[in-house]
C-alpha cells in the first residue's frame, strides 16, 4: 500500500493559500478516486483511494500546523506499516516558478518546515517528495506572508493546472515509482499543441 501525503495548514483561513497546495493535490486525488477524508488514528484526515494502485492508496492531510506535520505522517506510516519507499510527500516550493513540479527520491528539507518535521520524525531523508512551485513573489515581501496568502487572480489557472499535474504525477508514483515521475514531470510544463 502507498501513502500520499499532502502538506498544508488546517482551517478555513489557510484553505486556498500557496502553502496548502499539498492539501489541494490530496483533495484532487480523493475526488478522482471517490475517496472521502475521515478522522485518522493520528491528528490527520485520511482517505482510502481503493481504485488507486493494486492495493489501494492512503491519502493523508495532517491536521497539525505545517511545522509539526511529521508527527501525523510518522504515526500513520507506523500504524499501517508503510515502507519509506511507498511514501510520497507533496509540498509547496517557493524556489520553483509557479506551476513547475520537481520530484525527488529523497534529500534535504530545502527550507520547508513540513518536510523538516517529517525528516526529524522519520530519522531519514529517504522518502519521495513532489514539490509544486508557487513562485517567490516580490523579494521585499515577507516570505511567510507570501505563502500564507491566496493565489492572485492571474495565477489561479496556472495553480489549478499544477494541482492537476501533481495529481497525475502522484498517480504515476503509485503505478511506477518516483523514477518515472522525475522523468515525466520534472521541468517546465509542456506547452499545449497549437
Amino acid at each position: 500500500m502507498k501513502l500520499i501525503v499532502g502538506l498544508g495548514n488546517p482551517g478555513r483561513k489557510y484553505r486556498d493559500t500557496r502553502h496548502n497546495i499539498g492539501f489541494a493535490v490530496a483533495d484532487e486525488l480523493a475526488s478522482r478516486h471517490a475517496a472521502a477524508f475521515e478522522s485518522a488514528p493520528a491528528e490527520a484526515l485520511l482517505a482510502r483511494a481503493r481504485t488507486l494502485g493494486a492495493d489501494g492508496t492512503l491519502l493523508l492531510k495532517p491536521l497539525t500546523m505545517m511545522n509539526a506535520s511529521g508527527f501525523a505522517v510518522s504515526e500513520i506510516a507506523r500504524y499501517f506499516r508503510i515502507a519509506f519507499d511507498d511514501i510520497l510527500v507533496v509540498a509547496d516550493d517557493v524556489s520553483l516558478p509557479l506551476g513547475r513540479l520537481r520530484a525527488r527520491p529523497g534529500g534535504s528539507a530545502g527550507g520547508h518546515n513540513g518536510l523538516r518535521s517529517i525528516i526529524e520524525q522519520f530519522g531519514t531523508t529517504g522518502f519521495a517528495r513532489l514539490r509544486v512551485g508557487v513562485g517567490r513573489g516580490d523579494p521585499r515581501r515577507d516570505l511567510a506572508d507570501y505563502v500564507l496568502a491566496g493565489f492572485d487572480t492571474d495565477e489561479r489557472p496556472v495553480a489549478t493546472e499544477a494541482i492537476a499535474r501533481a495529481a497525475d504525477a502522484s498517480e504515476l508514483f503509485v503505478a511506477e515509482g518516483v523514477g518515472p515521475v522525475m522523468n515525466r514531470f520534472n521541468g517546465p510544463p509542456e506547452e499545449p499543441a497549437p
